[in-house]
C-alpha cells in the first residue's frame, strides 16, 4: 500500500482508480484532483448528476449503478465513508484483493506532496477553504484546492496545479479522519458537539482535534472566540489567532453592507487596512479572518487579499441567493446545526425582510433527537417556520423522531408558529402561496431541501415578470393558489400561476405572454361547473376580475344589460330586478358568472344564456379582441364551440319590461324552486347530462345511489344529480362517485353518462 500511495502523486506511472460514490461533492473533488494528476479514472454511483456529467467530459468513465464490473482491471478502489461493505463494487474488489483506501487516506496522500493546508471545524469550513484558495490565487501562489461543494469563483470543488507550492483542503471531521493529516498549516474554526453518531461525546471530538494541532508541523490557526478551540490550542508555540478581541488578527469598525460585509483589519492591533467581503453576516466575517491569517502564514500580500475578499461570492448552498426581486429575496443555506442556523438566521434578519420564512430540512434522526431542544430555541429567531420531513442520510428512521419532533420543541420554547410539512415534494406550494412582498424565504438543510427553493424562485420570477411588464395594478397574482379557494365544490389542486387581469388589454397580454412560451392557459370564472383534480392545474389560471370584467349597466336599447365576464349571474338578475327589466329571474341562486355562462351555454328553468344574448366580445385565438352577433354564433346544449377556443370578455344580453310586482314574484319563484330542489352544500351543480330517456337525477335517484358517500362527498339525498362536499372531500373522493354513478348506469340501464361538470387538472403533482 505504501507503494500505491506514493504512486498516486508520479505523473510518469499513472494509476487506473475507481472511486465508489462519485456523485458526492468530495468523492468529485477527489476525481478532479487525481485526473488532473494525469491518472485513468473511473467512478460510479447510483445517480447520474450534472457533476457526473461535467467529469466525463474531463476524462472520468462512469458507471451507474454501482457494478462489480466497474472494477475490473483496477489498481485501486477509493471509497466515501457513505459506502457500505455489501456495495457490489465495494465488495467486488474486497473479493478480488484489490487496495481500497478511504477517501480522506487518499487524500491525505495528495496533500503531503505539497505545503499542505487543512482548514478542520464543525462549521464553516467549505466557506473558509474557498476564501483561502481564492486569496492565494488571488496573490499569484496558484494553490491545488480541495473544497467540499461547488465554488463559483474558484470554478470547481477542486483543481490540480502541478506547480503549486500549496494545497488547500477541507478537512471533514464527520468520520475521525482528520487524523489522517499532517499538514503544513492548520486552521480551526470551532469545535462543537456534532456526528454524534460517530463520537462518543465531546470529549471524543477534541482528541481528534487535538491530533490534528498535534501533527501541524507549521502555523495552527485558530479561533479565538471558540472555547474548545482555545482549550485545545492557546498553550501552543506555533499558533496564530485571530477573533473580536485579544487576538492576534481582528476585526474593528464592522459595516453591514445589505448583502455584503465591510470592517478593518489590525494585526498586533496594527490596522492593516479595510476589507469588503463579498458575503453577508459576523460568522462569515470571522470566517474571513481565519483566511486572512493563514494567506499572512503563507506570504500573500494584504492589498492582494483584500481584493479576492472583495470578489468571494461564496459558495453553493452557502447564504446561496436564488432569487431576488425588488418584492422577493429567496437564500438557501446547507446550515443543519443549532449554531449554523443560529448564525444564519441572524444574518437573514440583517437584510430587514418584513418577514424572514424559514423551511427547514432535518438532517439525520440521530441529529434531530440529540439536538432538538436546540432547534427550538435558535427557530424562534423566523416568523414562519415550517419544518420538512428528516433527511435520514442513509440512517434507518428511528421511532417517534419526525419534523414534528422540532415542531413540539419550538413550541416549548415560544409563540414562534411552526408548521410541519413533512412532503417535500409539495412543501413548496404551502411556502410559495403565502409569500408576500418583502419576505425573505430561507430554504435550510444539507439534503434536498433547495429543491424546492428552487422551484419556487423559478415560478416566481416568471410571475413577477408577467406583472413587471404590465401598468402596475393591472395584474394580481398568486403563486400555487389553492383551487379549492375558487369552486364551488371547494375541492381542487393548486394553481400553478394564479392570474387575475383588471382590464381586457391585460387578459390578451397574459394568453400572449403564456402561449408565447409554452405555459397552459386556463381560463375560470367562479367555478361553478368545475371539478378540479387534486393534482392541480400546470400552467396558468386566468381568473378575469375587477375592472371592465365586474361592470354591469344598461346598454342602447331597450331592456338590455351589458356585463363583464367577471359578473356573477345573480348580480345581473338583482340588477335587472332594479330596472324593471324581466327574463333574468332564472339566473336568481345559479352560482356561475357571464363567462362560465356563455362558455357552457347555462341555463335553467327551461332558458338558456343564448336565449338572451345579443352579442359576445372575446379574445380571439389570435389575440384579436372581437365582437360576435348572436346569429353569428353557435350554441347548442351545454356546449358553445366558438368559445371553447376563444375567451369570452363581455356579453350583452335582451330582457323585457314589466311590471316590478311581476318580476318580484318571478324572481321568488325562482329561487324558492331552486331552495326546495337543490342541496344547499357545497356543490358543482348538476354532474352529468340528461340522457334522452330519463333525467340523470331521476336515475341516479332508481339505482339506489341517493347518499351513497366516498371519503367526505356525497351524492345529495335532495337531487340525485348533485354530489356534495360534506367538509374536507378531496377531487378523488368525487372522482370516485362519478365512477361508480356512471359504472352502475351502464350496467344496469346500458346508459353512457356524460359529465356536464367540467373536469380539468392533474391526477397528481408535476409542478
Amino acid at each position: 500500500m505504501t507503494d500505491l500511495t506514493l504512486r498516486l502523486t508520479q505523473r510518469d506511472q499513472p494509476l487506473r482508480i475507481h472511486l465508489i460514490g462519485v456523485a458526492g461533492s468530495g468523492m468529485s473533488g477527489l476525481a478532479l484532483l487525481l485526473l488532473g494528476m494525469g491518472h485513468q479514472v473511473s467512478g460510479s454511483d447510483r445517480v447520474t448528476t450534472a457533476e457526473t456529467t461535467r467529469m466525463q467530459n474531463q476524462g472520468l468513465r462512469f458507471y451507474s449503478p454501482h457494478t462489480a464490473e466497474a472494477v475490473q482491471d483496477v489498481d485501486l478502489v477509493v471509497y466515501s465513508s457513505a459506502i457500505r461493505p455489501d456495495n457490489p463494487a465495494y465488495a467486488a474488489a474486497t473479493a478480488t484483493g484489490i487496495p481500497l483506501l478511504r477517501r480522506a487516506e487518499c487524500l491525505a496522500a495528495i496533500l503531503h506532496t505539497r505545503k499542505g493546508i487543512i482548514i478542520a471545524g464543525t462549521h464553516g469550513k467549505t466557506t473558509t477553504s474557498a476564501m483561502t484558495a481564492h486569496a492565494l490565487r488571488e496573490a499569484g501562489l496558484d494553490p491545488s484546492h480541495y473544497v467540499g461543494a461547488e465554488i463559483p469563483i474558484l470554478g470547481a470543488n477542486a483543481r490540480w496545479s502541478e506547480q503549486a507550492e500549496f494545497m488547500v483542503a477541507e478537512g471533514d471531521e464527520s468520520d475521525g479522519t482528520l487524523t489522517l493529516y499532517q499538514p503544513t498549516h492548520s486552521l480551526i474554526l470551532n469545535i462543537e458537539a456534532e456526528h454524534l453518531d460517530f463520537y462518543r461525546d465531546l470529549d471524543h471530538i477534541r482528541e481528534v482535534f487535538t491530533a490534528l494541532a498535534d501533527q501541524t508541523t507549521g502555523t495552527l490557526v485558530y479561533c479565538h472566540e471558540d472555547g474548545v478551540a482555545h482549550e485545545i490550542c492557546s498553550k501552543r508555540e506555533n499558533i496564530v489567532t485571530y477573533g473580536w478581541h485579544d487576538a492576534t488578527f481582528t476585526a474593528t469598525d464592522i459595516r453591514d453592507l445589505k448583502g455584503s460585509s465591510a470592517f478593518t483589519v489590525s494585526k498586533d492591533g496594527e490596522p492593516l487596512g479595510d476589507i469588503e467581503l463579498g458575503i453577508p453576516g459576523r460568522h462569515n466575517i470571522l470566517n474571513a479572518l481565519g483566511a486572512i491569517a493563514l494567506a499572512d502564514c503563507c506570504g500573500a500580500a494584504f492589498p492582494l487579499v483584500a481584493r479576492a475578499m472583495a470578489t468571494f461570492a461564496g459558495a453553493k448552498r452557502r447564504f446561496e441567493t436564488k432569487y431576488l426581486s425588488a418584492n422577493y429575496h429567496l437564500i438557501d443555506d446547507y446550515g443543519h446545526h443549532p449554531t449554523e442556523l443560529a448564525a444564519t438566521l441572524q444574518t437573514a434578519r440583517s437584510l430587514k425582510p418584513t418577514r424572514l420564512i424559514v423551511l427547514f430540512q432535518p438532517h439525520r434522526y440521530t441529529r434531530t433527537q440529540a439536538l432538538a431542544d436546540d432547534f427550538g430555541k435558535v427557530l424562534q429567531a423566523a416568523d414562519r417556520t415550517f419544518i420538512t420531513d428528516i433527511y435520514p442520510a442513509s440512517e434507518p428512521p428511528i421511532p417517534g423522531v419526525s419534523s414534528e419532533t422540532i415542531v413540539e420543541a419550538m413550541q416549548r420554547h415560544g409563540v414562534a408558529p411552526a408548521t410541519s410539512v413533512p412532503d417535500l415534494a409539495t412543501a413548496h406550494h404551502l411556502i410559495g402561496n403565502l409569500l408576500k412582498p418583502g419576505d425573505l424565504l430561507l430554504t435550510l438543510g444539507a439534503g434536498n431541501v433547495h429543491e424546492a427553493g428552487s422551484r419556487i424562485a423559478a415560478d416566481l420570477k416568471i410571475l413577477e415578470e408577467m406583472q413587471a411588464l404590465m401598468p402596475p395594478g393591472e395584474i394580481d397574482g398568486a403563486l400555487y393558489e389553492p383551487m379549492s379557494r375558487h369552486t364551488t365544490m371547494l375541492v381542487g389542486g393548486p394553481a400553478q400561476y394564479w392570474l387575475e387581469p383588471h382590464s381586457f388589454y391585460a387578459f390578451a397580454f397574459l394568453v400572449e405572454y403564456c402561449r408565447a412560451r409554452g405555459i397552459p392557459v386556463r381560463v375560470v370564472g367562479r367555478g361553478s361547473n368545475l371539478l378540479v383534480r387534486d393534482g392541480g392545474i400546470r400552467g396558468a389560471v386566468i381568473h378575469p376580475a375587477g375592472g371592465a370584467f365586474s361592470e354591469v349597466g344598461l346598454a342602447p336599447g331597450k331592456g338590455t344589460i351589458i356585463a363583464g365576464a367577471g359578473v356573477r349571474l345573480q348580480k345581473i338578475a338583482s340588477f335587472a330586478t332594479a330596472n324593471n327589466i324581466a327574463g333574468f329571474e332564472w339566473m336568481e341562486g345559479i352560482p356561475g358568472n357571464v363567462g362560465g355562462a356563455l362558455r357552457m351555454n347555462a341555463g335553467a328553468m327551461g332558458i338558456e344564456t343564448f336565449d338572451q344574448v345579443i352579442r359576445v366580445s372575446f379574445l380571439d385565438e389570435d389575440g384579436v379582441i372581437r365582437t360576435r352577433e348572436r346569429a353569428e354564433i353557435e350554441a347548442d346544449y351545454r356546449n358553445v364551440p366558438e368559445l371553447r377556443r376563444n375567451f369570452a370578455l363581455q356579453a350583452v344580453f335582451k330582457g323585457k319590461s314589466d311590471q316590478p310586482l311581476s318580476i318580484k314574484h318571478r324572481l321568488e319563484d325562482s329561487r324558492e324552486k331552486r331552495r326546495a330542489s337543490q342541496p344547499v352544500s357545497a356543490s358543482a351543480g348538476c354532474i352529468f347530462r340528461n340522457p334522452a330517456s330519463i333525467p340523470a337525477g331521476k336515475l341516479v335517484d332508481e339505482l339506489g345511489l341517493k347518499g351513497r358517500t366516498s371519503g367526505h362527498a356525497a351524492v345529495s339525498d335532495i337531487h340525485g344529480n348533485f354530489i356534495i362536499n360534506q367538509g374536507g372531500a378531496t377531487a378523488a373522493d368525487v372522482l370516485k362517485l362519478i365512477d361508480t354513478i356512471r359504472r352502475k348506469a351502464r350496467d344496469q340501464r346500458q346508459l353512457e353518462l356524460e359529465t356536464e361538470v367540467k373536469i380539468i387538472g392533474e391526477d397528481e403533482l408535476m409542478f
